[in-house]
């Protein structure tokens, strides 16, 4: 009897001891999505969130609501918690430099979305916003044929739009047939759709017949321009638009007949979330050199341009 419950326990035993291998607590990736009700954010986010819910990880996913503070107490609160590594999207590695600090300190790996560098995170993934700017600019300086007024509409406080703007810049001082007859700088405000609309209202009511295109730094201008430009009953190549983000209302405008947006170029949001899981599985889990990865401190995929030649690829079923 003894012999038979020494047997027993000795079993028990090794059953618990294996228990740790198949039950260990799953991976955990914290997401923090710097304002997800900005559709670009929100999509890169929800990317990263769900490849890490495919790979079978824990997925956190947080939302700063665009402040700075909440940003920060979000970042340490995730520290102090220890999860496997960190995906930060759109988020500000100068004015949180404390905490991507701390994050490195703490052995947690930290990768970053369209946010700049950091000594402290492994890379950004990123586009390259000086090409984006330049695609943008050609392509619509080709539509006005070199020469007329220009009307933008801009954006100083985001570095991804602050490059297309220069770039905008340096192409048109090598083009000076197009002259910029209004710009309006758009504020960091919770209603920037109410400050974009008011600001071009005022400039496309004064410059009337005298500008033959329009830039915008984002998407999401252009949707406010394209719906002034449509009730004032313009029509679509009248005067072009192109704006940068992509994404799905962009190309059922640059599809509509009576839209006025003709173009973007389109930043890969959602794969620049999966790349982020897959750089975690592969630097975190599978202990590949960061420099597998990329070299340097940002991983830049393509920018691809849309307009109505090639838009048709782009719209889902």
């Amino acid at each position: 009897m003894l012999r038979r419950d020494l047997l027993g326990a000795a079993g028990a035993a090794l059953t618990l001891a294996a228990l740790p291998a198949a039950a260990q607590t799953p991976f955990e990736l914290a997401v923090i999505g710097f304002q997800m009700s900005s559709e670009t954010h929100a999509r890169a986010a929800n990317a990263a969130a769900a490849a890490a819910k495919e790979r079978g990880w824990n997925a956190t996913l947080l939302n700063s609501e665009g402040s700075l503070p909440k940003h920060a107490e979000q970042f340490a609160a995730l520290i102090q918690r220890k999860p496997g590594a960190i995906v930060v999207c759109m988020g500000k590695p100068t004015e949180a430099d404390a905490q991507f600090e701390a994050a490195a300190k703490a052995g947690i790996p930290v990768i970053t979305i369209m946010s700049g560098s950091s000594p402290h995170a492994l890379f950004d993934i990123a586009v390259n916003e000086y090409q984006v700017g330049a695609q943008a600019a050609l392509w619509l300086l080709g539509r006005m044929n070199y020469r007329g007024g220009l009307l933008t509409t801009r954006f100083e406080g985001n570095t991804a739009t602050r490059i297309r703007g220069k770039v905008l810049d340096a192409v048109l001082s090598e083009n000076q047939a197009v002259t910029v007859v209004g710009s309006h700088a758009m504020a960091r405000t919770a209603s920037w759709q109410d400050d974009v609309r008011a600001g071009m209202q005022a400039l496309l009511l004064r410059n009337r017949g005298r500008f033959q295109g329009v830039w915008a730094s984002f998407d999401g201008q252009a949707y406010v321009i394209d719906d002034l430009l449509q009730a004032q009953d313009f029509k679509k190549g009248q005067v072009p638009i192109i704006s940068v983000d992509g994404g799905k209302e962009t190309y059922r405008r640059i599809a509509d007949p009576d839209s006025t947006l003709m173009a973007t170029v389109a930043v890969p949001f959602e794969e620049m979330g999966r790349r982020a899981a897959a750089a975690v599985e592969a630097i975190v889990q599978r202990k590949q050199p960061r420099d597998s990865i990329t070299t340097g401190p940002y991983l830049l995929l393509d920018a691809e341009l849309v307009d109505q030649g090639n838009v048709q690829r782009f719209l889902t079923p």
